[in-house]
């Protein structure tokens, strides 16, 4: 298939009229704007970046397992370092956005100061066409009318020949001559301006073409630009992408070594207290002193009546009596001196 270029369907019939040269100057306008745009979105990006960096790194700089100890720790110290990373790949990546905008921006004021030395020929060009033009079309009405007012005087030399007033004949062929003058001599300025008209046009047509070759490599250019800087922008993003799952795979390789049982091994070797548990608390009778071996809780029960002798008749009242007293067998009783 033939490609279309712009120096082929940009013309109109009408030799003042500018509307193909218009509607390529439009499409350059909104390519230039396609070019702000796209430059404004990747800055606005990039700064999205920066913010999200600047929060993560404040984010790795927080206590997180601070307490924690061995294996545990280990991955947790290296998960911070490893969010610190990211962010820091991030503010690169922000900074590597900008640059690309940058570069969008500059790519777009070149072509804006070759678009403007080219539009300024052409508006000149069509000033001096349309001038000409007007020109012309003034000189050739004149000359129309000269022609007409040639005709007329020789009619009425015509329509008087055979009149007999020779001063009236003579006055008319003066007029006719005159008007013949006129004629011719408009008919020369009418004839001036139809060629030089006709260079302005010629020059224009050269112009227009260069202008329609100019602006198409111009347009390519745009296409093009864009295009590659778009496709760079979101191989940063995917790089951005590997970067970071890089540096997490750093921390589940920790992950990976953090082992549950040796952590409780090495908190239990590192705090303990002791590996015998507290002795059971003991019974003790309140009567007898002695300590159940089963340390069980005392009985509710009373304890057993035990009967004693007689009283000793205190009349007769001896040591032997009181030796024999003492002996009462009452496991729980004491000594009683009188």
């Amino acid at each position: 298939m033939k490609n279309l270029h712009f120096k082929d369907f940009f013309w109109n019939s009408d030799l003042t009229c500018t509307g193909g040269y218009d509607a390529i100057i439009q499409y350059l306008n909104e390519g230039k704007r396609t070019c702000k745009e796209v430059e404004e979105f990747m800055k606005a990006r990039a700064s999205i970046e920066e913010k999200y960096a600047k929060d993560l790194l404040g984010l790795s700089k927080k206590v997180c397992g601070h307490n924690e100890m061995n294996t545990l720790k280990k991955s947790l110290d290296i998960f911070k370092l490893q969010t610190e990373h990211v962010s820091l790949s991030h503010l690169q990546l922000a900074q590597s956005m900008r640059e690309e905008a940058k570069k969008l921006e500059e790519f777009r004021e070149k072509q804006k100061e070759i678009r403007k030395k080219m539009e300024q020929q052409m508006d000149a060009l069509h000033k001096q066409k349309s001038s000409q033009f007007k020109k012309t079309m003034d000189t050739k009405k004149t000359y129309e009318q000269k022609c007409r007012d040639k005709e007329e005087a020789d009619q009425n030399v015509n329509r008087n020949t055979n009149t007999s007033n020779t001063k009236h004949i003579e006055k008319l062929y003066t007029k006719a001559q005159q008007a013949k003058q006129n004629a011719e001599e408009a008919d020369r300025l009418y004839h001036q301006n139809v060629t030089t008209l006709g260079k302005l046009r010629d020059e224009w047509l050269k112009e227009h073409i260069r202008a329609c070759e100019m602006f198409e490599k111009q347009a390519m250019e745009r296409i093009n630009f864009l295009r590659n800087t778009v496709w760079t922008h979101l191989n940063q993003l995917s790089q951005q992408c590997v970067t970071s799952d890089e540096l997490y795979e750093e921390v589940r390789k920790s992950l990976e070594q953090c082992d549950v049982q040796e952590d409780i091994e090495h908190f239990v070797n590192l705090r303990q207290t002791g590996d015998k548990p507290p002795a059971p608390v003991m019974y003790e009778n309140f009567y007898s002193g002695q300590k159940s071996p089963t340390g069980g809780p005392p009985s509710r029960l009373p304890p057993p009546i035990i009967r004693r002798g007689p009283l000793p008749d205190p009349s007769n009242n001896s040591r032997d009596d009181t030796v024999l007293y003492s002996t009462v067998q009452d496991a729980g009783y004491s000594v009683i001196q009188y």
